[in-house]
């Protein structure tokens, strides 16, 4: 991928944190002409290269018809106590994932980069974790030329919403990364403008096929991506 392309990003998820960091790398990075971020409500930047639409996601599919892009990132995921019911969550973390994974396809585009979750396993007890799983498993199914799935574990950063115990989590899971060895790297607290670095990386490698990548992998990526001075 060339700086200064004329190449097209689509992001579905931009209001949430790792979306908002995502958009300002994709823009700063130089690597595309456009970004199109499809949001529910307008975002909170702006920039030359930046094409916010506002879309129902209850029709995300119909809804973009007409796009064009070359690249998809989906940032799109909420919580079940958010959500308010298991039937509620699945309706955001899977279905309208793979809404989007579709529509985006039907657009041009041929590599996906997708936020799910470290431990996602479609067989998990954790109903959360099987959703993720799940959700992957029908993302491979949709063959996209490249399929990029990031696992992060818990998310720092500042988002639109507060959430106490996520915030007091924020100030002290990090203290004990140091402590999580071997298989229990990947559990590692992460901040989501790394994420959104990693996701550009990954973009950027051009390796075919479905590739996972956890805390240390994505730390990787996003020091190889050369992250712009933002992140």
């Amino acid at each position: 991928m060339q700086a200064d392309s004329n190449r097209i990003a689509l992001v579905a998820g931009a209001n949430g944190m790792v979306g908002l960091a995502l958009v300002r790398v994709l823009i700063d990075s130089g690597d595309y002409s456009r970004v199109i971020a499809l949001t529910r409500r307008p975002l909170s930047i702006e920039s030359p290269r930046l094409v916010n639409r506002i879309l129902r996601f209850a029709n995300l599919e119909s809804e973009m018809k007409g796009l064009a892009c070359h690249d998809a990132y989906c940032c799109l995921g909420t919580t079940r106590r958010e959500a308010g019911s298991q039937q509620a969550f699945r309706a955001v973390d899977h279905d309208l994932v793979l809404s989007f994974a579709r529509g985006a396809q039907a657009a041009g585009a041929q590599t996906m980069v997708v936020v799910s979750s470290v431990g996602a396993d479609p067989a998990s007890r954790t109903f959360y974790l099987r959703i993720k799983g799940e959700t992957e498993t029908a993302l491979e199914a949709l063959r996209y030329r490249a399929l990029y799935l990031l696992q992060p574990g818990l998310l720092m950063g500042e988002r639109r919403q507060r959430r106490v115990l996520e915030t007091l989590a924020r100030w002290t899971l990090p203290l004990f990364n140091p402590l999580l060895l071997g298989k229990y790297t990947r559990y590692r607290a992460i901040d989501a403008r790394v994420v959104a670095a990693a996701m550009r990386a990954a973009a950027r490698s051009g390796r075919e096929g479905v590739h996972r990548y956890s805390y240390a992998s994505m730390l990787s990526l996003a020091r190889t991506g050369r992250l712009p001075a933002r992140v």
